[in-house]
């Protein structure tokens, strides 16, 4: 075999058919995921709206999205993580195509909560059904390529998002719900249920009573939250501090393409480099390499120095999140593994809520160098906290107590 396609075959083989198929479905699905990017602007310049009733709209969809982990982990270990993804996406189609034709504030308002809790209803389901088909070992590698076809889909999307926004924001909403009837009929025609028969159903509050008790995985819920306040800085803290220093949309759009290519070329070089390497201390790189990538920004002034900070959080998140997400997986017993699933994904809902809070109470006080500063000393402490927690992991089985797993 030559060296291209051996490391072709580390990057993607051997895994199985389940997976490559929600792959694809998950590429089909983002490569239209426009309602929460375009949501403000379409009630502004659609509707009318000023842009504070137009936040608080926009604000109810990231709610949703923040309720969706649990009430959609629940529902995959209850009944079941085909169903669950089908619904998620038929309903979220729905909403998503009736959004346009909605005029009435409070339909709107209802509509969004309802496009941020059923668009991401499939995230815990579809994530249980990665850990129930890939084995142990291979579940960093392709938590990481999930996260590799998001990005994929994000980057065309933006593309696509460019092409047609001028155009008609009705055109978007509706691409939208079509991507989310495709991945549905994949899963209908080709994703058998994957949740192990002989498990029996743990009834849903005792679950999650489980969840919030386990001393190993809510530490690090903890810590990842931390960190992810930090990374979504991208979104609040990042574009003020550029436009204080004259840099505008372009420049921004500029790094935002950076971070996207970072991970689409990234991802598929590190994936087999990582693979059995430590949770716990490609966690705490993770957590460094954000905190030096914002902190870096204290230096501000240059688009240089942006560019270098971007560059930095890139590698950061490549390194971290999908394993992350397979840390999630081998740490959630099989009957508990959406809920396991839906409570990290409510982390990223918490993140986007509390981040932009904080962020911009501190560069209200301090500016911008405040805030970059506190980004990394918060991110050095998170990595300090990985580091220290590592020893509780190595000591869980995969799925349960017992002998040590990782490397």
């Amino acid at each position: 075999m030559s060296p291209l396609r051996q490391r072709l075959h580390a990057s993607v083989g051997g895994l199985p058919g389940v997976f490559w198929t929600l792959w694809w479905g998950l590429l089909v699905n983002r490569l239209a995921t426009f309602v929460v990017a375009f949501l403000a602007t379409y009630l502004v310049r659609e509707r009318g709206f000023s842009p504070a009733e137009a936040g608080r709209i926009a604000a109810l969809f990231g709610i949703g999205q923040a309720l969706a982990g649990p009430v959609g982990g629940a529902l995959a270990d209850r009944v079941g993580r085909r169903p669950t993804m089908m619904g998620g996406l038929l309903l979220a189609a729905a909403a998503t195509g009736a959004l346009p034709f909605a005029t009435a504030p409070a339909l709107l308002a209802l509509l969004s909560f309802l496009c941020g809790l059923l668009g991401a209803l499939v995230q815990p389901a579809m994530s249980a059904s990665v850990a129930d088909v890939v084995p142990s070992p291979e579940r960093a590698r392709a938590f990481g390529l999930i996260y590799w076809a998001v990005n994929i889909g994000l980057t065309a999307g933006l593309l696509l998002a460019a092409a047609l926004a001028e155009r008609s924001f009705t055109a978007l909403f509706l691409i939208d719900a079509g991507t989310s009837l495709a991945f549905a009929l994949i899963v209908w025609a080709r994703v058998p249920e994957t949740r192990p028969r002989e498990l029996a159903p743990e009834p849903v509050l005792r679950g999650f009573g489980r969840v919030l008790s386990d001393r190993t995985f809510m530490p690090f819920l903890v810590l990842q939250l931390l960190a992810l306040m930090v990374f979504v800085q991208w979104q609040l803290g990042l574009p003020l501090d550029m436009t204080a220093h004259g840099f505008g949309p372009s420049a921004y759009a500029l790094l935002m393409a950076l971070n996207c290519a970072g991970v689409v070329l990234l991802q598929p070089l590190l994936g087999p480099v990582l693979a059995g390497r430590d949770p716990a201390r490609l966690l705490a790189a993770q957590a460094a390499l954000i905190g030096l990538g914002f902190g870096v920004n204290a230096l501000g002034g240059s688009l240089w120095v942006y560019a270098v900070g971007t560059a930095l959080w890139t590698v950061g998140e490549v390194v971290g999140f999908p394993t992350a997400s397979a840390l999630a997986a081998e740490l959630a017993p099989a009957e508990l593994r959406g809920r396991y699933q839906g409570t990290y994904g409510m982390a990223w809902g918490l993140a986007l809520t509390l981040g932009p809070l904080a962020g911009g109470e501190l560069y209200g006080r301090g500016g911008g160098r405040l805030l970059w500063l506190a980004c990394l000393a918060l991110a050095l402490l998170v990595s300090a906290g990985h580091l220290l927690a590592g020893a509780a992991r190595r000591a869980r089985r995969p799925g349960g107590a017992g002998e040590a797993f990782g490397g």
